[in-house]
């Protein structure tokens, strides 16, 4: 089995969906994130940081593969305060990803490393 390995990195101003107040945009939302991933934001006191991160999470992963992929292919979760990242849909089962995620005042950052599983 041989594997390629693809790296990414993205970092968002947090500001950016503190603009969009989710009660009034969860269509906008809605096209980016999972109802388990807006569940796990709307939790916190300030869930803008955390889909800000959510949101950097899955740049870096477009950045990191070859195929185009939409921002509902890739689920965030959390285990143990650590991230992970899955793919749905045809790509879910061709990669192993690892990532990392931060936020820090008004910045939000991320870096995922993919390994492509070829059989």
């Amino acid at each position: 089995m041989q594997s390629i390995f693809g790296i990414g990195i993205d970092i968002v101003d947090i500001n950016k969906f503190k603009k969009k107040p989710f009660h009034t945009n969860s269509s906008f939302y809605k096209k980016l994130f999972s109802a388990n991933e807006i569940k796990y934001c709307l939790k916190f006191k300030n869930p803008y940081e955390h889909f800000a991160g959510k949101f950097s999470v899955k740049e870096s992963v477009k950045k990191a593969i070859s195929p185009k992929i939409k921002f509902l292919e890739i689920e965030t979760s959390h285990n143990l305060s650590k991230p992970i990242v899955s793919l749905t849909g045809k790509y879910g089962k061709k990669f192993v990803l690892i990532s990392s995620i931060s936020h820090e005042k008004d910045l939000a950052v991320s870096f995922v490393i993919v390994q492509q599983i070829k059989s």
